[in-house]
């Protein structure tokens, strides 16, 4: 089974989670085949928007922790270029056209920091945000260190990332992270939708309009994933970020107390 679906038709292509099983929890594999699937779009004169989507009762885990462990337990820290995820957020944010997204049920980590770099986002009611980065003894990425406060103002953004804690679609739509909310059911068929009134514009409009939007930050948000990449492979390799993995594996509580 193919864990990232692609499908294209009437000017969008559909990336679906498919791994639901896990929780849509993402692999490398499934990082390249986003990468690949974008890169192909913004060359493509056929793809006019994407549209990222999962379940109606999961958008998707965050980044598979069986990789994470694999990592942590690698003697150095892999290159930018050589890590699938950080490819992925680089593409993502440089991505020249529309990028839609429709969230339902849990988006964790990079599945809430990945919308960052979506310009339009339609949540089900029953989407729940979070980035829990320092509950795993990690730290953000996706630029969202940066990008977080820009959006939230710093104080709620120290709320979502020093805490952690889920933060649900209304209190998402009030800081400005999604358009709408809508019925888990038909949160897919909406952005759809949407995604189509995009692709029916001027697609050379659509890209100037974008990039002017983005022209002020583009080089900042690229800077800032790099930063954040080198402080993240460090953080993986750290007793805190062992002791949650531990414990996440065994159902425990992790304990800092010496950490």
């Amino acid at each position: 089974m193919t864990d990232i679906l692609v499908h294209t038709e009437a000017g969008v292509m559909t990336l679906t989670f498919n791994r639901v099983e896990r929780k849509n929890s993402i692999t490398g594999a499934m990082y390249d085949a986003l990468s690949d699937a974008l890169e192909s779009a913004a060359g493509d004169t056929d793809v006019r928007t994407v549209l990222i989507q999962g379940d109606p009762t999961i958008f998707s885990a965050g980044n598979d922790i069986g990789d994470f462990m694999k990592a942590a337990a690698a003697p150095a820290a892999p290159s930018e270029a050589d890590s699938p995820a950080i490819r992925f957020l680089r593409t993502i944010a440089a991505f020249p056209k529309p990028v839609v997204a429709s969230v339902c049920g849990p988006a964790v980590g990079i599945g809430t920091t990945l919308l960052f770099h979506c310009d339009l986002v339609y949540a089900g009611d029953n989407a729940a945000f979070s980035m829990p980065f320092v509950n795993l003894g990690l730290v953000p990425e996706a630029a969202s260190s940066l990008l977080a406060p820009q959006m939230f103002g710093y104080h709620r953004a120290a709320e979502a990332l020093l805490l952690g804690e889920p933060f649900m679609a209304e209190a998402a739509l009030e800081v400005g992270l999604v358009n709408r909310v809508v019925p888990p059911t038909e949160c897919n068929g909406i952005a759809q939708t949407q995604a189509r009134k995009l692709a029916a514009k001027p697609l050379s409009a659509l890209m100037e309009t974008k990039r002017l939007m983005k022209l002020s930050q583009q080089a900042v948000v690229q800077e800032r994933i790099g930063v954040e990449s080198v402080s993240f492979g460090n953080a993986m390799r750290s007793p805190a970020a062992k002791e949650a993995f531990t414990a996440f594996m065994e159902k425990r509580k992790p304990d800092f107390s010496k950490v």
